[in-house]
């Protein structure tokens, strides 16, 4: 089996998922132009010798509909010759992306595979296809599909997690992702991108000010779903619970965001016909389904299945970047795992980063090889949570 290998990437920052937000005026063929320019230029890439591009997307509607990995190409005056592929497995799509690409290489049926994810959500709303799944109530509850932030305060009622705990969760997101972009932490892998209002190149999304004082102040998001008849559900196959507590708010919850990333995947022989190093190796991945009515585990699974897969406990895993999928999921992630906070999510997540869905999993992946890199350490584990429960997940070994 040949290795799977990163030698590089790029990503967009992550700019608010608004009218007013600093990647808004660009459609996401324009980003993806971009990033692939970047990519040809900091790894000496010709786009003839790509032999596939994969990116995941969640909304594939409207501008983000008609195959937009294929189609970005084209977009970018690529040659005919290049394939793409777009997949969803909801926000763990970008993972799934880069796993496909490595599976690709690591049984021989390519060499040279660009692998990421865009979601431009200022452009594309979440939920704009209008997917009867989630929009039919009766529908939903017969495939056991419930909104994500629902299954957010299920987890927190079976963990028995207070507001403030979470919120404690957000503000450590918020504090920690400040800290990292001051440093300059992500400007290794952040590509300037060129607006009509000029170059963004650092992440938007940030909220520098928040405080326990305004978390606290936030009212519950997801209490009216849950009085439409979520919370009797729910209740229904948890009978050890007798309410399900609201406590996840716009603040601890992951922040809407416009992106999109990019990773050259190949093997040997091209990093041998580039010239270049590479930076890591893929050394498994996993997806698995979760409790749906939980809607959101599936990233904390994944990394089960993934060390038990590889032979690995937690200890043996230097850092972990876990979809930051509200609050009570990092939480969870934290206790069952048995991970020491230091090495989660030591940049910050997307509750203060952003998560431009599609585009999350590639971004997570280059922001924890960065950081092994910075700390001279060796494995990484990456994972997200997608809705339904499914979830998946990476491991990124330096020793390559």
């Amino acid at each position: 089996m040949n290795d799977a290998l990163i030698y590089t990437g790029l990503r967009s920052p992550r700019g608010r998922a608004r009218d007013d937000g600093v990647l808004h005026e660009l459609t996401p063929h324009a980003l993806l132009k971009q990033l692939y320019a970047g990519l040809c230029e900091r790894s000496g890439l010709k786009p003839e010798d790509v032999e596939d591009v994969i990116l995941g997307c969640v909304t594939q509607h409207g501008e983000q509909a008609g195959n937009i990995a294929k189609a970005s190409t084209l977009y970018a005056g690529w040659p005919d010759s290049v394939p793409g592929i777009t997949v969803s497995r909801y926000c763990s799509s970008g993972v799934d992306a880069i796993a496909l690409g490595a599976l690709k290489i690591n049984g021989g049926a390519a060499d040279c595979v660009i692998a990421g994810g865009v979601e431009m959500m200022s452009r594309v709303p979440m939920l704009g296809d209008a997917a009867r799944i989630f929009t039919d109530p009766e529908f939903a509850f017969r495939c056991k599909v419930l909104m994500m932030g629902s299954g957010a305060d299920l987890i927190a009622s079976r963990l028995g997690l207070t507001r403030a705990e979470v919120d404690a969760v957000a503000l450590q997101s918020q504090q920690r992702a400040a800290a990292a972009r001051d440093a300059g932490y992500f400007a290794q892998s952040i590509l300037p991108i060129h607006t009509a209002g000029g170059v963004a190149d650092r992440d938007e999304c940030i909220r520098d000010d928040t405080t326990p004082e305004s978390l606290a102040a936030l009212s519950p998001a997801f209490a009216r779903l849950g009085e439409a008849g979520v919370d009797d559900y729910q209740l229904a196959a948890n009978p050890q619970l007798s309410n399900i507590e609201h406590v996840h708010t716009a603040g601890n919850s992951p922040a809407m965001a416009d992106a999109a990333s990019v990773l050259l995947l190949g093997s040997r022989q091209q990093g041998r016909r580039l010239s270049i190093k590479p930076r890591a190796r893929i050394a498994g991945s996993v997806t698995v389904g979760a409790d749906p009515l939980q809607v959101l585990t599936g990233c904390v699974e994944a990394t089960k299945a993934l060390l038990q897969r590889q032979g690995l406990t937690s200890q043996d895993v230097d850092l972990f970047e876990i979809h930051e999928a509200f609050a009570a999921t990092s939480v969870m992630a934290e206790r069952e795992l048995k991970l020491d906070p230091e090495r989660l999510n030591v940049n910050g997540g997307v509750i203060a980063l952003g998560h431009p869905m599609g585009a999350t999993g590639p971004i997570m992946a280059l922001t924890l090889l960065d950081e092994l890199e910075r700390r001279g350490l060796r494995r990484g584990v990456v994972a997200a949570a997608g809705a339904a429960g499914s979830g998946s997940a990476l491991l990124i070994d330096r020793d390559c």
